[in-house]
């Protein structure tokens, strides 16, 4: 499109420039993280540092990779969101499939009885005696269980089910196959879009959440690495790690005083967060297409 009238240039201009603005604004604090998480600890520290590390050094990372803890948090976001995104999709999309089917009885009613749980909820300390109930504290599986539904990503995926051809099922009982092979070998099949859409919404709540094993986990070897990164920001990590030094790496010392708690913070932040970026170019082709689903009709 040509912009020929000068109004329309000034406009654009601003336009541009607003978004330009926007996108620094987004990216400048996580360049910054990770100009400093390579950058020598006692020399961040002199401050000054923004756009380029002044003395490079690697020392931060080697302190987080070797720290049995933060390993050990990174296994479990990974178990975590893999695990927590499978279910939930699958899960999510075979309640979705059973509420476009006319012939449910109550229907209406468990429709309408899922968007009430997106307007109203039983709060924290219910949600916690239920947990407790069950059994899931101090359990992987509370990660799991109780957000395996989103009445949301259920909806979303009712859309799209119900705007595929009718014909596709029919044929598929003219075949011989019942409602799971259906759903299995010619629904889910179709679905690419909308699942790696949802499946990345999902992936992300999981790796980012950190607020729940703070409720429910008190086992150390249970938490994710985003709760770890939490306490690493509000305690002196490096202060405990150096008590912890043995004799036979007390020659170490001298090194590790290049590490400072802000920049083996920054090393951490970057650890827990360019995994979960580094999935996105991979389900990228399919976001758009997926995130329109249910917004046009035709």
């Amino acid at each position: 499109m040509k912009y020929t009238s000068t109004g329309d240039r000034i406009m654009m201009f601003f336009i541009y420039l607003l978004l330009i603005l926007l996108g620094f604004s987004t990216f400048y604090p996580f360049w910054n993280g990770l100009v400093i998480s390579l950058n020598n600890g006692m020399d961040t520290a002199l401050g000054g540092i923004t756009f380029w590390p002044r003395v490079w050094s690697l020392e931060n990372y080697r302190v987080v990779f070797q720290d049995d803890r933060i390993a050990n948090a990174f296994l479990i976001s990974v178990l975590r969101t893999v695990v927590g995104t499978i279910l939930s999709v699958l899960c999510t999309a075979i309640f979705a499939y059973g509420m476009t089917k006319k012939e449910l009885i109550g229907r209406k009613f468990y429709m309408l009885m899922c968007v009430v749980t997106m307007y109203f909820g039983g709060g924290l300390i219910p949600t916690f005696l239920v947990v407790r109930g069950l059994g899931l504290m101090n359990s992987f599986w509370v990660f799991i269980i109780p957000g395996l539904i989103s009445v949301w990503n259920m909806i979303i995926f009712r859309t799209f089910f119900m705007g595929l051809p009718g014909g596709l099922e029919e044929s598929a009982k003219i075949d011989g196959c019942g409602n799971w092979a259906t759903f299995f070998r010619i629904i889910l099949p179709l679905s690419g879009p909308v699942i790696a859409t949802l499946g990345l919404f999902t992936a992300v709540a999981h790796w980012n959440e950190w607020f729940l094993p703070s409720i429910y986990i008190t086992n150390e070897k249970l938490l994710p690495i985003q709760s770890m990164l939490q306490q690493i920001l509000s305690t002196n990590i490096m202060t405990e790690q150096m008590s912890k030094l043995d004799s036979a790496a007390q020659s170490r010392l001298e090194t590790m005083k290049s590490v400072t708690t802000k920049s083996l913070s920054m090393a951490t932040m970057m650890v827990a967060t360019l995994p979960i970026i580094a999935v996105y170019p991979f389900v990228q082709k399919y976001f758009v297409k997926g995130v329109m689903v249910g917004s046009l009709k035709e």
